[in-house]
């Protein structure tokens, strides 16, 4: 079992940056692919960016590459997600993600512990 906390979220002007923060506890933090997802009002939840247990290995949504960064620290349990450039399609609630066993990167459906999210704003 792992819990996970997102923060750093909040409101900030198209071309402006925000990093969130996902901080873990519960099972050794090592053993989890980390994801984050984002879901607008009416919309499905949708794949943002993942990154391997190990720190070695990226995945991003071609509607964020080039833009957003993810990495983690695991001696601090925690994974990052540094969002720059930012514009109005990116406002969302952010949510962290942990995922035990190999299966897809960009499925909601492949991870198995949650947060309760960070909302995002970008103004136009």
């Amino acid at each position: 079992q792992v819990q996970l906390v997102e923060s750093g979220g909040g409101l900030v002007q198209a071309g402006g940056a925000l990093r969130l923060s996902c901080a873990a506890s519960g099972r050794a933090f090592s053993s989890y692919d980390m994801g984050w997802f984002r879901q607008a009002p009416g919309k499905e939840r949708e794949f943002v960016a993942a990154i391997a247990r190990t720190g070695g290995s990226t995945y991003y949504a071609d509607s964020v590459k080039g833009r957003f960064t993810i990495s983690r620290d695991n001696a601090k349990y925690t994974v990052f997600l540094q969002m720059n450039s930012l514009k109005p399609e990116d406002t969302a609630v952010y949510y962290c993600s942990a995922r035990v066993y190999p299966r897809s990167y960009y499925s909601p459906r492949a991870y198995d512990y949650w947060g309760q999210g960070t909302q995002v704003t970008v103004s136009s």
